[in-house]
């Protein structure tokens, strides 16, 4: 996961946190967001983008020469055309195939800013790209990166050629944190408007007092069962100094594998350091879409996600004040397709490779009538017994020819 490197000043950052909370009534702030859409949904670019002005070119040249300032003087262009100009100069630079993928990707990077607010924009070059994409549109703020907007895959390989079809806004939590006030609601119009889909979103609820009972009480919590979901302990581990006196502690539970994972925090040992630390806290949740799909309504509706997420964050939340039902994602439940072929696969391999050799003796000594009699009238295994009939023979006969090679040659079949 690339993050950026950005130093921000721990009471500015709570103030923000502090008059969001104002602003929109609600309690848990979005941290991170990343989202995903297929270039045929994506913004088409500017006419400017697309038949730029001839007259431009001579400044163009200069440009990539490296000659902008003597030409600034003498053009008397602002520094938003300077950069206009620039952007102009990189996408006509950009081979035939890859131009309407950069075009198209810098208009989404633009629609991105609109959401953040006036104080976002593009850098006016084009970077290398980040988890796989060859390009990326950095979006700055006080001339840091704090998103970014990739395209085209970085490699050959099908699953990459799959995401060269898509491209991907990546926005950091610096950006959520000094967005407009409506830039959540901003965003989802814009994710629906392009038949995006998120891929990851991070849920913050700040306890800027501490919580009551401290690092300690997480970790009891956990031995008690209080973060259980259907009867079952989720992951956990402690990153830190767990002693008397210690700081800087977290503590993880769930899996960023199945795409729901929280972390508890010292925020305040985090952004001031050990010697000015407050006793601000902080649990962060983390959705992912590897098992669950995540609705756009998550950026809308932070707190009822949230207090979704299990008992115990609706119990967090609910003692900062506010109770909400609550809303959860569930797992995405296995195609049953998907699974009868894996459950057939798995049956058929066992066969040929555990017991194929016992099976071809029995074929070839015992006789016709007594082998039926024994492979005949038997229920079906444990794992395909959920399946229909029809389900299963679809599943055969759709099996990969190498299921039935081997891996050592049967004994009592000919050669």
């Amino acid at each position: 996961m690339t993050r950026p490197v950005l130093v921000m000043d721990g009471n500015e950052v709570k103030l923000r946190l502090q008059a969001e909370r104002r602003h929109s009534g609600g309690l848990v702030h979005v941290d991170w967001l990343r989202f995903t859409c297929e270039l045929r949904y994506a913004p088409l670019p500017s006419a400017q983008v697309l038949f730029p002005v001839p007259q431009l070119n001579a400044f163009e040249d200069k440009v990539s020469a490296y000659e902008l300032s003597e030409y600034e003087k003498e053009l008397g262009m602002s520094y938003a055309q300077q950069r206009h100009v620039r952007l102009l100069s990189i996408l006509r630079a950009m081979p035939d195939p890859d131009f309407a993928a950069s075009a198209q990707a810098h208009a989404l990077a633009q629609k991105v800013c609109r959401c953040l607010g006036p104080e976002f924009s593009i850098e006016p070059e084009l970077k290398k790209g980040h988890d796989f994409y060859r390009f990326r549109w950095s979006i700055i703020r006080n001339d840091a990166e704090v998103a970014w907007v990739g395209f085209l895959a970085s490699g050959d390989s099908p699953r990459q050629q799959a995401q060269a079809k898509t491209i991907h806004a990546n926005i950091y939590g610096s950006a959520c944190t000094f967005a407009r006030g409506d830039w959540r609601h901003r965003m989802a119009n814009l994710i629906e408007e392009v038949e995006g889909k998120l891929t990851r979103i991070d849920y913050a609820l700040d306890f800027f007092d501490g919580i009551k009972g401290g690092m300690e009480r997480i970790r009891d919590d956990w031995h008690q069962g209080f973060m259980d979901v259907n009867g079952r302990r989720p992951k956990a581990n402690t990153v830190g100094p767990w002693v008397d006196g210690g700081r800087g502690r977290s503590f993880y539970f769930g899996s960023k594998e199945a795409g729901k994972q929280t972390n508890v925090y010292e925020k305040g040992v985090q952004l001031f350091g050990e010697l000015d630390a407050t006793s601000w806290e902080r649990v962060e949740l983390r959705y992912g879409n590897k098992l669950r799909d995540l609705p756009v309504d998550m950026l809308r509706r932070p707190e009822d996600f949230f207090a979704g997420a299990s008992d115990w964050h609706q119990k967090m939340l609910a003692e900062h004040g506010q109770y909400s039902e609550g809303q959860g994602v569930k797992v995405r439940p296995k195609q049953a397709v998907e699974s009868v072929r894996a459950e057939v696969t798995r049956a058929v391999r066992w066969l040929t490779n555990t017991a194929g050799a016992s099976v071809a003796l029995a074929f070839e000594f015992l006789g016709q009538d007594d082998f039926m009699e024994i492979i005949t009238g038997r229920k079906k295994p444990g794992r395909l017994a959920k399946f229909s009939d029809k389900e299963i023979s679809a599943a055969c006969a759709a099996l990969n020819p190498q299921v039935f090679q081997p891996k050592v040659r049967a004994v009592g079949l000919p050669a």
